[in-house]
């Protein structure tokens, strides 16, 4: 099996996003894709020759972790652009917030003082599967942090190709741009 790029171009035109970042950004998650789908033949053709106890192996499957959640984020994070910042059209999500934090605002305030962190690498609002806790959480690295047991509700990418060629340094700005066109009703349909 082999995984397809997903067209997101249906973003392009969005405020606060140029065309050029948004191109160059899908050919990156298209190179994720392709990797991925790398990494994975060339495993199962060292599996059937009999050289899993290789260090080739090994480090290939290290490295598909990294190249399938760059696929993987980078969809997430597509799929909850598009829309127009209105985190009524997410009611659950809502009540769900605000009996944690106090209120979304709190949330929110969260989860943009957590992107404005000194690095590079991924925000994501999660859902402990097991008890239901919603909680932000930093992530360096497509494959290191991601805590177990735990559903990405909302994500955002916060690697210097996100913002660089439209925003700059300022990171802050891209975040802003990013919670002005986030499709809270799809965070939503990623609760369990």
């Amino acid at each position: 099996m082999s995984y397809a790029a997903k067209d997101f171009s249906f973003l392009l035109g969005m405020q606060g996003f140029s065309d050029t970042l948004l191109k160059n950004h899908f050919t990156l998650y298209q190179g994720y894709v392709a990797n991925t789908n790398k990494v994975m033949e060339e495993l199962n053709g060292l599996l059937k020759e009999g050289k899993q106890g290789t260090p080739e192996f090994a480090e290939l499957k290290r490295r598909f972790g990294w190249e399938f959640n760059g696929m993987r984020l980078h969809e997430l994070y597509f799929g909850n652009l598009g829309g127009n910042g209105d985190p009524g059209k997410a009611p659950n999500l809502l009540k769900r917030v605000a009996a944690q934090f106090g209120n979304v605002d709190l949330c929110t305030k969260d989860f943009q003082a957590t992107a404005t962190m000194r690095g590079i690498g991924w925000v994501i609002l999660y859902e402990d599967l097991e008890s239901g806790v919603l909680f932000n959480q930093w992530i360096n690295e497509h494959d290191v942090g991601h805590p177990a047991g735990a559903n990405p509700v909302l994500v955002l990418d916060v690697f210097e190709h996100a913002f660089m060629t439209d925003y700059g340094l300022k990171r802050a700005d891209y975040i802003a741009a990013f919670m002005k066109n986030l499709k809270w009703e799809v965070a939503e349909q990623r609760l369990t």
